[in-house]
């Protein structure tokens, strides 16, 4: 089981891994080791409560394509096992982004004494420009 918080958890079943050829420079190692990682994960497939699996679906991703299967790429790593646990942080960072409750905004005013302040400050502001000018007879 991957534990994503406290109260969830997916089964390691549920995520297919898949090593692949890198890409970029590496030399000959990049041609002979299949050393990137795929990792697909099946929304509607999931073990996920539903309202989790509609957060998810609904999240705007290019990572999730049209039948609700999240794509990892992960090839950061020189070693398959490495790229592995790269892709399983990053499932496991993204739901816990996407699931995140927002807290409800609670209006704030601003208090009197504050008003007061900010016009007193305005006032002497006023006052000493108004001492720098020249002086009219």
């Amino acid at each position: 089981m991957i534990e994503i918080s406290s109260t969830l958890a997916v089964a390691e079943s549920e995520i297919e891994l898949q090593a692949i050829r890198a890409q970029g420079s590496g030399g000959q190692n990049v041609n002979k080791v299949s050393s990137a990682i795929h990792l697909r994960f099946d929304i509607h497939n999931s073990s996920l409560p539903d309202p989790i699996k509609e957060k998810l679906l609904n999240c705007n991703d290019s990572r999730v394509n049209s039948d609700g299967v999240m794509i990892i790429k992960a090839q950061q790593f020189r070693t398959q096992e490495q790229n592995r646990e790269d892709a399983i942080a990053r499932l496991v960072e993204w739901i816990k982004e996407n699931t995140k409750v927002q807290k409800k905004r609670r209006p704030t005013r601003v208090s009197r004494a504050v008003k007061a302040r900010r016009k007193d400050a305005k006032q002497a502001n006023s006052q000493r420009k108004q001492q720098r000018q020249k002086v009219r007879w």
